[in-house]
């Protein structure tokens, strides 16, 4: 089993639910961050609290603010940049120390597809989400010589309670969109991302940095 400790935020949300069940299935003890981060101090608490931490998720999400580019709203804007890009920087920031000091560790965001490919009237979103994009490939790069392994999951049609409630996926024209634009004809199940989480995680996983592994089921190809 898996003596390791790994500390994975908004743990109620978005992909926490899967990802702490596949870590915990694994013998890995997870720290669940819960609620969302807003503030430097909430993450920096977040993790002094998690003591030593081999494994971080950065499990971050906010809905999509939707609409043409000449009516994004500075709220939504701030709002996006707020929950998913600068707690990104606040935790990554916080763990890194003890993980250089160790030389060891794993650093896994759950990011997005959508700046990948890009999509139309999502303009906030797609900037905020590449924004994580960027910075983990840059971390990534900067801490790979420190045994420090940093990735991130940019993941798309892939089921959760955050994007993909059940009355969606029991939506018709939903259900179009999706078999016209997703070579798999489906949403994945969340299960693939824990999956992916796992193995980026493990000790079979060293020669991987700086990566934005798409899983979107042929999405962004």
């Amino acid at each position: 089993m898996d003596k390791r400790t790994a500390l994975i935020t908004c743990v109620e949300r978005y992909m926490g639910p899967a990802i702490k069940q596949k870590f915990e299935a694994l013998g890995i003890e997870v720290h669940a961050g819960e609620g969302p981060l807003r503030s430097q101090a909430e993450c920096e608490n977040l993790v002094t609290s998690a003591g030593d931490i081999d494994i971080l998720v950065a499990n971050l999400a906010e809905p999509p603010m939707t609409g043409p580019v000449h009516e994004i709203a500075n709220d939504d804007w701030t709002k996006l940049f707020d929950s998913m890009v600068h707690p990104l920087m606040y935790l990554v920031r916080a763990v890194t120390p003890q993980m250089l000091a160790r030389r060891s560790g794993k650093i896994i965001a759950v990011t997005s597809a959508a700046p990948l490919r890009g999509i139309p009237n999502n303009a906030a979103y797609c900037a905020a989400r590449a924004a994580q994009n960027g910075f983990i490939k840059a971390v990534g790069l900067e801490l790979a010589r420190s045994n420090v392994q940093v990735n991130a999951i940019a993941q798309n049609y892939i089921n959760n309670d955050t994007y993909y409630p059940d009355d969606l996926l029991e939506n018709d024209k939903f259900l179009d969109h999706v078999r016209r634009n997703v070579p798999t004809n489906k949403v994945g199940a969340a299960g693939e991302t824990a999956e992916l989480a796992a193995y980026l995680a493990s000790e079979n996983c060293n020669h991987m940095v700086g990566q934005i592994i798409p899983l979107a089921g042929g999405w962004t190809t």
